[in-house]
């Protein structure tokens, strides 16, 4: 329905000429950016009306209070389940962050969210078949859940940004008289709050997506990766991590470049870069986040995915 919205506004509207590359990037500008400020909006809003209810020392219990590992287990596996890419999955990580849900714990949801998703998950099926998607679904959980472990265990969170993520005071459901009007004005008021921090970046991260999405040559990144040998998965890694584009557009270049003749961990450690990490995103979290906590962040989950790319060829044989 929004993208019928703005195609509307912007082609019949204004009467930008939908063919022209500019008028795409435009498009692809204003449907994300109302998309993820709404969905921002509409994940603080909720998150702050459940802590009004749920107290947040039961759900840092809940996803903390574990043996090592099951509470980033449980978020990775709700990171799958949401359908985000890597802007859109910010959102509920701030107001992870904001019910002070271990930093650890957080970061497992916000790599695995965009890494797997029912509309990737699908494309792969009907692409790649059932052996390499499954195998992509348990190393997109793996590497969520095991990255966020390491960040959790590295005393991080004193590179986070106090204004925005801040600690408040414990929230107690009495305080607000168990009011459901009262409970919702909380609510309205934590997201107007960390909307009004946010948005400036979100509209920088996603027009820098914009330009991303419809200017870089696909010829070339094709060129890019197969000329790499030995050091294909880093190289398709390396180019994918800046990169920002939906997994409608990420599994067909996959498959391309696995066609032709790249080995299938290096067509799938391009995909996982673009889908987990992007320059748009490291805009985003530079306003939650110091810029040593992005690149430790960023280098981590990308040693990851090399790690996985070079299994997968390992097994190549074994998947195909």
């Amino acid at each position: 329905m929004l993208q019928q919205i703005v195609d509307w506004g912007l082609y019949n509207g204004i009467g930008l000429n939908p063919s022209l590359k500019y008028s795409e990037s435009i498009n692809y500008f204003v449907y994300d950016s109302i998309k993820i400020v709404f969905l921002l909006f509409l994940m603080i809003f909720i998150m702050g009306v459940l802590r009004t209810y749920i107290s947040e020392d039961k759900i840092k219990k809940w996803l903390s209070g574990r043996k090592a590992g099951a509470g980033n287990l449980l978020a990775s596996v709700f990171g799958a389940v949401t359908p985000f890419c890597s802007c859109s999955s910010v959102p509920i990580f701030l107001s992870f962050l904001e019910a002070q849900i271990p930093l650890g714990v957080s970061f497992s949801f916000l790599i695995t969210s965009p890494l797997i998703n029912e509309y990737l998950v699908v494309l792969m099926l009907g692409f790649f078949g059932w052996k390499i998607t499954l195998a992509y679904v348990i190393s997109g959980i793996l590497i969520g859940t095991i990255s966020g472990m390491m960040l959790g265990k590295m005393n991080l969170s004193k590179y986070l940004v106090k204004d925005l993520i801040s600690k408040k005071p414990k929230i107690k459901s009495e305080d607000l008289n168990r009011n459901i009007k009262s409970r919702f004005l909380f609510g309205i008021n934590e997201a107007f709050s960390i909307v009004k921090k946010l948005w400036i970046w979100i509209l920088v991260g996603v027009a820098a997506g914009a330009v991303i999405h419809n200017y870089v040559p696909e010829e070339l990144i094709h060129r890019l990766i197969g000329q790499g040998g030995i050091f294909t998965v880093p190289v398709a890694t390396l180019i994918g991590v800046p990169m920002y584009g939906s997994c409608a557009a990420i599994v067909p270049i996959a498959l391309a470049l696995f066609q032709k003749g790249i080995p299938i961990g290096t067509a799938l450690a391009f995909m996982m870069a673009i889908s987990a990490l992007s320059f748009p995103e490291a805009i985003i979290l530079r306003r939650a986040m110091k810029l040593k906590l992005i690149a430790i962040f960023f280098g981590i989950v990308t040693f990851g995915i090399i790690f996985t790319g070079y299994l997968f060829n390992a097994l190549q044989s074994m998947l195909v």
